[in-house]
């Protein structure tokens, strides 16, 4: 087996409600953290249209930059060419993408509109999240709670 490295990173799009705080956390994350083995995406069934202010000092806070990251919907998510969706909207993945690529649930709260408190625990918990699927990937297993994620090839949008 060819180790991670050797291997292109798997596309993987974060998908909440609006696309502003949660999967944006979790695509920022994804890049600094995990690029290796992780090409990040983002979209939200009901997209807000910017990222919320709050997310933007915390992902500062936590070195995550946000730069080339807007919020978006699925429509412009290329959602048919990733890898794997990690489902953080709280509706259950099965109601939202029946057909396509693997899919995997993060019960993770939103904190849009709460304090910046919040947001830190959320960013925490998200990140906490992403080491731990980046590691699972490296190891060649699939995410947990999850099913196996196909190996990346190399498709055009």
């Amino acid at each position: 087996m060819a180790s991670a490295a050797a291997r292109p990173p798997r596309r993987v799009l974060f998908v909440c409600v609006g696309n502003s705080c949660r999967s944006q956390f979790a695509e920022a994350a994804a890049r600094h953290l995990a690029a290796d083995v992780i090409a990040p995406s983002s979209a939200g069934l009901s997209p807000l249209g910017r990222i919320a202010d709050s997310t933007r000092r915390i992902a500062a806070e936590h070195g995550w930059p946000l730069d080339g990251q807007y919020s978006k919907g699925l429509d412009d998510a290329a959602v048919g060419l990733v890898d794997l969706v990690v489902n953080l909207t709280g509706i259950p993945a099965r109601a939202l993408f029946p057909h396509g690529a693997p899919v995997v649930d993060w019960d993770v709260d939103d904190p849009y509109t709460e304090d910046l408190s919040v947001y830190r625990r959320v960013a925490e918990e998200i990140e906490e999240r992403i080491r731990a699927l980046a590691d699972r990937i490296r190891a060649g297993l699939p995410p947990a709670n999850g099913p196996a994620i196909p190996p990346s090839t190399e498709r055009s949008p």
